[in-house]
């Protein structure tokens, strides 16, 4: 009964995670040094990043500060470094396991190595 339990959680878990959120208005906190403003011209990649996040599924499992169902971005970024962007824009779009614990990342396999790698570098500049 307990393995029921836990794939029936597990299974609400994914489909949450994974569930595509329509005309979303959340937006991603952005450090200050990145802040838009009309006078600052285009979007730099950081900031394209953090709009790529709010535009995808990602803050249904983490958030900037507080671990959700995964780790917050803070944590990440606190445990991984520049070395390790490539590492986790492949683990963005083809998900995993292990990392931080049993449950694992949907993969995101619409979301390409270049948008991904923005996605990374954002996060990695929240440390």
């Amino acid at each position: 009964m307990k393995k029921v339990t836990l794939g029936i959680a597990l299974a609400l878990t994914l489909l949450a995670c994974n569930s595509k959120k329509e005309n979303s208005t959340e937006e991603v906190e952005l450090p200050s040094n990145l802040e838009k403003s009309a006078s600052n011209g285009p979007e730099t990649p950081l900031q394209q990043g953090a709009n790529l996040i709010a535009a995808s599924d990602c803050l249904a499992c983490h958030n900037i500060d507080e671990k959700v169902i995964g780790p917050s971005y803070k944590e990440v970024a606190a445990k991984y470094g520049e070395k390790d962007a490539a590492m986790l824009a492949d683990k963005i779009i083809k998900g995993g396991q292990g990392n931080w614990g049993s449950i694992p990342m949907t993969p995101h396999p619409a979301i390409d190595v270049a948008d991904a790698t923005k996605m990374v570098n954002y996060i990695l500049s929240l440390h």
